[in-house]
């Protein structure tokens, strides 16, 4: 079949997992006898524990809330620049909450329905393939091998044991040609859920002033937990993505005050010019 595209790249420990299924080390790595060490029992090997970030629902979590604050925020002290009673910020906000999860919650289920096909349309294609063309997509297998440093007869070794299971066989296929996890194409209902009830989260957060207290007071306040919710989010997301905290919260926050300025800026010059024209 013909190369899609990023074949070839590595996936994560699969050249140390080729190695330890052949007894070897990884290519360009000192052995034990090198070092001084002691050769590690397999038992001794410490897994590696990496997060599901194909599957889609931890990232629609994060985006959901990050966009129901921004998005609330921005909508409330735009609407509140223009000088409008608290009950109608009350509702625009409110509208804004249930109109952005549902928006939310459909995009992110019809973009993961979409790609889910996609996936199990190209799975469906790898498995005829190893059907029709075993030999053809063996070497090509063998050839990615090589490509990253596996000697041709070790990589010819481990491909001939994969080769024996036909799921194995597209399982590493698939990984290994398309990217793609068979066991993780993700849940586009998870996905979608997620999505709506995180942007209800964060959109609810500068809303909450608006039921208990009017004019500056609640303007003051919708700022000042639009802010802390900016913080606490970027915060998490670089927690999650083991980046710099202070940075990713930063960012964050400014991106939630330059467009809520924005927004609040544009309210009142439109709330001057209907007052002005009324």
């Amino acid at each position: 079949m013909a190369e899609a595209p990023g074949q070839g790249k590595p996936a994560p420990c699969t050249v140390g997992w080729l190695s330890a299924q052949v007894g070897g080390p990884r290519p360009g790595m000192a052995t034990d006898l090198e070092t001084g060490a002691e050769p590690a029992e397999p038992g001794d090997l410490r897994p590696e524990h990496h997060r599901n970030i194909q599957g889609g629902t931890a990232r629609a979590a994060v985006f959901g809330v990050s966009d129901g604050l921004l998005t609330n925020v921005s909508l409330i002290l735009g609407v509140a620049g223009a000088s409008p009673t608290s009950g109608l910020v009350r509702l625009a906000g409110v509208a804004g909450l249930v109109a952005g999860a549902i928006s939310m919650a459909a995009g992110e289920y019809i973009s993961m329905t979409a790609q889910a096909e996609l996936f199990h349309r190209e799975l469906a294609v790898e498995r005829e393939e190893l059907r029709r063309n075993p030999d053809f997509e063996r070497r090509e297998l063998v050839a990615v091998y090589v490509r990253r440093g596996v000697p041709q007869a070790t990589a010819e070794q481990v491909v001939d044991a994969l080769m024996q299971d036909p799921e194995v066989a597209l399982e590493v296929h698939s990984r290994e040609e398309l990217g793609i996890d068979p066991t993780r194409t993700g849940s586009p209902l998870g996905a979608a859920l997620s999505s709506f009830v995180s942007f209800a989260i964060g959109a609810v957060i500068p809303l909450v002033p608006w039921f208990f207290a009017t004019g500056w007071g609640a303007v003051l306040v919708s700022i000042v937990l639009g802010a802390v919710g900016a913080l606490a989010i970027g915060a998490a997301i670089g927690y999650f993505s083991e980046r710099s905290i202070p940075r990713a919260a930063a960012r964050q926050l400014l991106i939630t005050v330059v467009a809520a300025a924005v927004t609040f800026g544009i309210g009142r010059l439109v709330g001057v010019g209907v007052a002005a024209a009324a």
